[in-house]
Parts: C-alpha cells; sequence; structure tokens
C-alpha cells in the first residue's frame, strides 16, 4: 500500500525471519494472524508491546506465502486497522 512500511517476521522458532525487539519498537501498528501470536509477543515482549496496537486479524496460519486468499483476506482485515475505519 502506497504510504504505508512494513515488515514482516514470525513468532515461532522456526520462522524464517523472527520477530525482533528492533521490529516492536519501529512499528505503529503490530498485526498478527491468530490469538497465539499475539500471546507469543506479549510474552517475549511484555514491555515493548504494552503500549503499542496490537491487532488480532483472526486468520488462520495455514495459508502458503502469498496465496491469493490470503492476501485479499489480509487486505480487507488490514486497511481498516492501518487507515483508521476500524
Amino acid at each position: 500500500m502506497a504510504g504505508v512500511a512494513t515488515r514482516l517476521a514470525g513468532t515461532s522458532r522456526s520462522a524464517r525471519r523472527q520477530v525482533s525487539v528492533t521490529d516492536i519498537r519501529w512499528a505503529d501498528v503490530i498485526l498478527v494472524m491468530e490469538d497465539k501470536h499475539a500471546s507469543r509477543l506479549r510474552a517475549d515482549f511484555r514491555q515493548e508491546v504494552a503500549y503499542k496496537a496490537l491487532h488480532v486479524l483472526d486468520i488462520p496460519d495455514d495459508y502458503q506465502y502469498m496465496d491469493e486468499e490470503l492476501v485479499e483476506l489480509l487486505r480487507s482485515k488490514c486497511e481498516p486497522l492501518i487507515f483508521g475505519e476500524a
């Protein structure tokens, strides 16, 4: 999306790129797909996420990377949160 800078990182220890404290501090808004991801962030980065907008999108984390259905779900759920229409 024009005008929006993003970073992608996983909460799993096996993630290709794991979320870091630097990522958390950088973010204005944090979006996760499932409740378990939010729980991991709160457990691993308690202080860093305490004052961040953290939203659970309620999207099952079982899609392949760049799956067209996933991209559409993300767009429809993220745009209102990013642009303040929620």
